[in-house]
């Protein structure tokens, strides 16, 4: 007697044959699977496996713009000797071949001891320049400076006119 070696990761129950009548069940899954996604954004059907008894999960290629490799799926269930399906979940799940963002990481642990001395720098030169009219470091006042002298030049002539 040959027994079916269980999957790693898998819990022993998920791997028998999945219920016949829920495995045929595609279109019901499909029909259920087309109400969160457009029709054209689901491919053909790739598997129905197992989840217990009486619990199949329905795989369809997922073509929606953005998620290469994903898979939607649809998990349908039935009462014991009934020919009613039922659909408990549906969703798009990640596959071995997916995109997927990267691991999060804390932004205390993103931000470099370089990146603080640069905001640091940066903040110091933002407090200091309204005080300092020359900023070339030449002797002559900034463009900035010129501008405001002039336009104080502008104001004062029209109150002497």
């Amino acid at each position: 007697m040959t027994s079916a070696k269980p999957r790693a990761g898998i819990p022993v129950w998920r791997v028998g044959k999945p219920d016949a009548f829920l495995a045929a069940a595609v279109d019901v899954a499909r029909n259920a699977v087309e109400t969160i996604a457009k029709p054209a954004e689901i491919g053909p059907h790739i598997a129905a496996r197992s989840e217990g008894e009486r619990v199949v999960t329905h795989l369809f290629e997922s073509r929606l713009a953005g998620y290469g490799g994903w898979q939607w799926y649809a998990v349908v269930t039935r009462n014991s000797r009934s020919k009613v399906v039922t659909v408990s979940e549906l969703g798009l799940l990640p596959s071995e071949d997916s995109i997927l963002a990267p691991e999060w990481v804390p932004w205390a642990k993103r931000v470099r001891p370089e990146d603080e001395a640069a905001a640091a720098e940066e903040l110091a030169e933002e407090a200091g320049a309204p005080d300092d009219e020359d900023d070339d470091g030449d002797g002559e006042p900034s463009r900035d400076g010129a501008a405001a002298s002039a336009d104080k030049q502008e104001n004062g002539d029209a109150g002497q006119s």
